[in-house]
This record gives C-alpha cells, sequence and structure tokens, in this order.
C-alpha cells in the first residue's frame, strides 16, 4: 500500500483540487504534513478552536493541564489546568469562549457539568448543568446556541438525548432526540443543519455503526442521509465548505487511518487520502483551508500520542 505524502509543514503547497470523478473511479485526494507535537501525550480529548488557536481538554489518563496550539505559528503553550480529571469530554467555541459539556469523572462517571473557558483571562468558570448528564457526546454550535447530541451515561448505556444551550442566557432546552442513539460519534454544523456520523452502541467499539442522520433545526426533526462507508467510532471531524470530513476512529481490533469526507447537499461520501498516524480519541479543527488533527491514541483502547498531522485536502496523494 502506498502511504500518502507526509512532508514538513511548513512546505505544504497549495494545488488545484482534482476534478470530480464518477464513485466506482474516484482517486483519494489530499495531501498530509507534520506539525509540532503536543508538549504532552493526551487522548480521550475535547478539542475546540477559538482566534486562531486550537484548545484540547481533558485526558483520558488523568491530565488536567490546558493545551494551547496556535495554528498560525505552529506552537503551544499551556493554559489554566480544567477544574479536574475529565475525560471523554465535549467543547465547542460560541461568542468567544470555549464550553466543556460533561464527559467522565471518577473513572466511568458520567456528569452533567458545564464550564465555560475565557481565553482573555485565563479563567473557567461554572455554568449551567446538562439536563442530562453524559460522556463521548458531540457538541456544536449553531445559530448562536451549542446543541449537544447523543453520548453514553454511567455505566456506558447510551443516551439520545438532543439538549441546545444558550450561552447568553445560561439556559437550556430540548430538541428532537437522536434517531440512533449511540456514542463516540462525530457531531457538527453545516450550512445551519446538524450532522451526526458514526459511533458505536452502549460504548462497545466491536459495535461500531455508519449511522450517519441529519438535523434541521427549523422542522425540529431528523433524518436519514447517506451512511458513513467505513463504520467507526471514536473519530475526529471538522467542516470544510459544506463537507463533514470523519477521521480516524476505533474498533476492538484496530485503529482506523480513513478520512471520508460526506458532502451534505450532495447527499454522498468521498475518501481522501488516509491519516498518517492512524488514532481515536483525539480532536480536529480548521484553519485557513486545512485541517489539524491533535493528539490521540493510536492503538485501541488507552493509549496516547502527541501526534499533530495537518490535512490540505485540494493536494493530490498518490493512488493507492
Amino acid at each position: 500500500m502506498t502511504r500518502p505524502l507526509l512532508v514538513p509543514f511548513a512546505s505544504l503547497a497549495l494545488l488545484a483540487p482534482l476534478p470530480a470523478a464518477p464513485a466506482a473511479l474516484a482517486h483519494e485526494v489530499g495531501a498530509w504534513a507534520g506539525a509540532s507535537s503536543a508538549p504532552a501525550e493526551r487522548s480521550e480529548v475535547a478539542v475546540a478552536a477559538l482566534d486562531g488557536k486550537a484548545y484540547v481538554i481533558g485526558d483520558y489518563n488523568g491530565a488536567t493541564e490546558l493545551l494551547i496550539y496556535d495554528l498560525a505559528t505552529d506552537t503551544w503553550s499551556k493554559g489554566a489546568p480544567f477544574p479536574y480529571p475529565v475525560h471523554h469530554t465535549m467543547a465547542a467555541e460560541q461568542g468567544g469562549r470555549i464550553y466543556v459539556f460533561g464527559g467522565y469523572v471518577n473513572g466511568w462517571e458520567a456528569t452533567d457539568r458545564v464550564w465555560a473557558y475565557d481565553a482573555a483571562k485565563d479563567t473557567w468558570q461554572p455554568r449551567t448543568p446538562m439536563p442530562t448528564a453524559r460522556a463521548a457526546g458531540g457538541a456544536t454550535p449553531l445559530d448562536g446556541t451549542i446543541h449537544v447530541v447523543g453520548g453514553s451515561g454511567s455505566g456506558r448505556g447510551n443516551v439520545r438525548s438532543h439538549e441546545v444551550y444558550d450561552p447568553a442566557r445560561d439556559a437550556w432546552t430540548r430538541a428532537a432526540d437522536l434517531p440512533t442513539p449511540r456514542d463516540h460519534l462525530s457531531v457538527q454544523n453545516v450550512e445551519g443543519r446538524i450532522v451526526a456520523s458514526g459511533g458505536r452502541i452502549d460504548g462497545d467499539s466491536g459495535k461500531n455503526l455508519s449511522a450517519n442522520q441529519v438535523y434541521d433545526p427549523v422542522r425540529d426533526a431528523w433524518s436519514e442521509a447517506a451512511p458513513l462507508p467505513t463504520a467507526r467510532s471514536g473519530t475526529a471531524s471538522a467542516v470544510l465548505g459544506r463537507e463533514v470530513f470523519v477521521i480516524g476512529g476505533e474498533s476492538n481490533r484496530k485503529t482506523y487511518d480513513e478520512v471520508e469526507a460526506f458532502d451534505l447537499p450532495g447527499n454522498v461520501w468521498r475518501a481522501l487520502a488516509r491519516l498518517p498516524t492512524a488514532r481515536h480519541g483525539f480532536g480536529a479543527v480548521t484553519y485557513k483551508g486545512r485541517i489539524y488533527t491533535l493528539t490521540g491514541s493510536p492503538r485501541p483502547g488507552g493509549d496516547k500520542s502527541g501526534t499533530v498531522e495537518v490535512l490540505d485536502p485540494n493536494n493530490a496523494a498518490p493512488a493507492r
């Protein structure tokens, strides 16, 4: 198997995108570059971006330091520690703050607690708890609010709850439940709708799903969409244009290097150059047309890394 091109970050150059091709004949596209490793290894984190920086929150192994990656300078710093050890938490940016929802504490106890991080003051403040304690779900901003979708509770049983946080009012409302309850899923906002892809049943990575469902806030309703081509969970995900990129993940046997992008208006998936370091329990953010993947475990379970790899989806990679 020919691996995707991996070049030094500074030398990554833009090329024209390849023309569209029929699915059966399409080649994987995109090129990966290495970037500066995190100052500490992490897995089962939440990652969110604010003002050109990516924030890595939580850790499966109990670290609480906030890791901050400057996307423009490829450098790392540290911020105020999260108030307690947490893993499988969820995070999203809204209104100039990073909000962190739930996660597992004290081992595998799902919490309902919510925190807001003020980057200017480097401080954490508590907010109104979630109606449903959960971990390993998804959180994404939409129209001034943050939608928290799916996940699992204490004991790792799935919750289908879909709850909406309004930072301006520090208050919660409920929305239509996720049709297929699952955890370790990808949840992203694309063009005013929410796409929920992949995941697993009751925390069991031997029961991965290809489910792909779309939420319309105008109708407060979910619909089925083209399934994720590679069923997996523990993925990182990010949005560029009208596509959701679902990256990596795990099963009970392996970690994945698949990178698949879902075009919401077209209801179609395409494959891109494979992730150089297959891993799960990590996060991704976008910056200037590229996708940055941060930390994660290269083996199924509780391993960790400081790996940072960057995808330019417009560069051509060698065909496999």
